[in-house]
């Protein structure tokens, strides 16, 4: 298999690395969070609430990797440092866009489903360990 050929069913296909860094819940938000132009670290930080600076940073810097974000620095004292999106990142806002208002509209459904799934499951019998 060449470095691109394209069928993320098998297992040394390269789009499975893709996959795997757009369907991280926090690449999902900074695209959204980002789409409307450069935003600094700390209003990404407030506006993901619960995500850690360590899971900000990281995350930024594998976006960036893979070229969908573009940090700017500016020479200032404090330096300030921007993040925005590249034509890349801007092309997978419509996607994340959708998942994001999909995981809105069907929290209560998937919560339910959640719910009374642990609810079969204590219920069930439990097998008797032999031996």
């Amino acid at each position: 298999m060449s470095r691109f050929d394209v069928d993320a069913y098998l297992r040394g296909c390269a789009s499975r690395t893709v996959l795997e860094a757009i369907a991280n819940k926090w690449t999902c938000l900074l695209v959204d969070a980002l789409q409307h132009g450069p935003v600094r670290f700390g209003a990404l930080r407030r506006k993901l609430d619960g995500i850690t600076q360590k899971s900000l940073t990281q995350t930024l810097r594998a976006m960036e990797r893979d070229g969908m974000v573009i940090r700017t620095v500016y020479p200032t004292i404090p330096p300030r440092v921007e993040y925005e999106l590249s034509d890349l990142g801007r092309s997978v806002v419509g996607l994340m866009e959708g998942i994001k208002r999909w995981s809105e509209e069907h929290v209560g459904e998937i919560l339910t489903a959640r719910d009374a799934y642990d609810l079969r499951a204590e219920q069930e019998p439990r097998p008797v360990p032999v031996g």
